[in-house]
Order: C-alpha cells, then structure tokens, then sequence
C-alpha cells in the first residue's frame, strides 16, 4: 500500500510575528555586514593572474596549495581545469610585483621545485576595470531577475503575490550574501551563479505554495486568509521538504566530495536552499495576507460580478 508523509494542523501563520522578527534581524546583520565589512570577492571581481599548468599525471592538489602557500602564494585558489592533469591556479593582485609573467615565472619556479615535469600552459592578468563590470553586471542580473519575475507572479496570480513573492526573492539573497560577508568566505562568479539559481529554486517553492493557496481560496471560500494560508502550507509541506532534502544531499555530496574549487558554490546553494524553504513558507506568504489577499482578488471579473448579483 502507497504511503504518503502528511501534515495538518500545524499553526504556521500563528508563528508569523515571530518568524518576522527572525527575518528582520537576518537582514539587518547581513545588510549591516555588506556595507560595513563588505565581501571577499574573488580574483572575477577584483582581479589578478591566472596562471595555467600541465603535470604528466594527475596533479596533487593539496601539495601544490601547500607548497605555494610556503612560497608567500597563500591566497591562490586552485582548480582542476578540464583534466586532471591540468591546474588552474587563481592570484590575487599583489603589490611590488612587475607583471603577470613575472609572477608566472615565480609560480612555475615553486611548482617545478616539487616536479620537474610541470609545464607552463598560459598566464592572463585579469584587469581590475574588467573586475568592476562584472560586479555591475551581475547586479544587474539579479535585479532584472527579480523585476522579471514580479511581472510573471502579478500576471499569473495577483500583484498582492508579486510583492510577497519578490520580498522572498531578495530575503534569500541578501542573507545569502550576507553569510558570505559575515564569515568572509569567497565571492566569485560561481558564487554569482548560485545566487541566481537560488532565486529560480526560491520563486518555485513559493510558485507551488501560491497555486495550492489560490485553489483553497475558491474551494474553501467560508474560511478566512488565515485559515486558507494554514490549510494549504500544510498540504505543500510534504513535496517541500523532500524537495528540499534531496536537493541539500546532493549538494553536501558537492560541498564535501566536490572539492575546494566548488565549495563556495555549493555552501551558497546550501543557504539558499534553506532560507528559501524558509522564506516560502513565511516570508511570501505572511505578506500577501498582510496586503489582505482574498477569495476576490483571484476570482475572474465575471465570476466576481455573479457573485455579487446572488442574494
């Protein structure tokens, strides 16, 4: 016989006032953070040399890290780059140093003293202008991100949604780059690339709560927001938390087995992941029944109009 995981009962907009405080006092630490503390950006945003290696084997990429670090390269970021074999080591800008195939030299100097058979495969210096644009732009993407998906939750459901579901959008954001902040872990593009799958994965756990909450509003119509809201977080709850459970295990499987050059990725999807079930659950919903969403709002005109007419 086919179980299935289920919950009734449970008083989640009852716990609103408190959910509300929690989230204010995320974003205030974040924000204050950001501004004050800022981010530890990496070498896409800031600049620097990267520099390309070959090995005749596979590269051992905790010596290598070991054997820079002694040689004063401690903030190198290493990577494999396409094979094994191949090693992409990441610099940041460094004062007194002439030019980036000077500092090439030095890096195959330091490596060449562990294995002779290393090879020089390319050295690029990435400009700190190029640096600043990708910081422009990134922003950028995230804002036409969130104005874009406002636009398809107001025409999909009601503009009471929209705000709701953009509010969630950016709570999961900024406490995710304020995470970053707070413990000035690295920010990169990668990082960058998460913060943008964190907002479709945020806006599709909210999407599946919106669409149960709209089918309750017509079919319980005798019930109050409240009561509705309750009602359909608790019959979604079971999808979102294997949902969430399934994804958060692959991506430990990629913060712990994945290696260093993706564990910023994977730590900023883990947070995303779990302020977004989070925010779903309160933050969207809690501010659409703040703006008073009703039965009304979401019947079509001439429904409305015939329900006006009955006695």
């Amino acid at each position: 016989m086919k179980t299935m995981l289920t919950f009734s009962g449970i008083d989640f907009m009852g716990k609103k006032r408190s959910a509300f405080a929690l989230s204010m006092l995320l974003l205030v630490i974040s924000v204050g953070s950001i501004f004050t503390k800022g981010l530890n950006f990496g070498i896409d945003f800031t600049g620097g040399v990267l520099v390309q290696v070959s090995y005749p084997n596979p590269a051992d990429l905790p010596k290598i890290r070991s054997g820079l670090a002694s040689a004063g390269f401690g903030s190198a970021q290493l990577q494999n780059f396409g094979t094994a074999r191949d090693v992409l080591i990441r610099l940041l800008p460094q004062e007194g140093t002439a030019s980036s195939d000077a500092i090439g030299e030095q890096i195959l100097a330091v490596l060449a003293a562990q294995d002779p058979a290393v090879k020089m495969g390319r050295v690029e210096f990435v400009g700190p202008q190029v640096g600043a644009e990708l910081r422009e732009q990134g922003g950028l993407a995230m804002l036409f991100a969130l104005l874009f998906i406002m636009a398809y939750v107001a025409f999909r459901f009601q503009w009471k949604f929209a705000v709701g579901a953009v509010a969630a959008l950016a709570h999961d954001v900024i406490i995710t780059v304020g995470v970053f902040s707070v413990f000035d872990l690295p920010f990169d593009l990668a990082v960058l690339a998460a913060m943008l799958a964190v907002i479709g994965y945020s806006l599709n756990d909210t999407v599946v709560v919106f669409d149960r909450i709209r089918e309750n509003f017509l079919r319980i119509r005798k019930s109050n927001a409240l009561e509705v809201m309750n009602v359909s977080i608790n019959q979604t709850l079971s999808r979102t938390l294997i949902t969430s459970m399934t994804t958060l295990l692959v991506l430990s499987a990629l913060f712990f087995l994945g290696g260093e050059a993706i564990h910023a990725f994977a730590m900023a999807l883990i947070i995303g992941v779990v302020v977004g079930t989070y925010s779903s659950i309160y933050v969207a919903s809690s501010l659409a029944l703040a703006f008073d969403v009703s039965t009304q709002d979401l019947l079509p005109p001439v429904i409305d109009k015939e329900l006006d007419e009955m006695p």
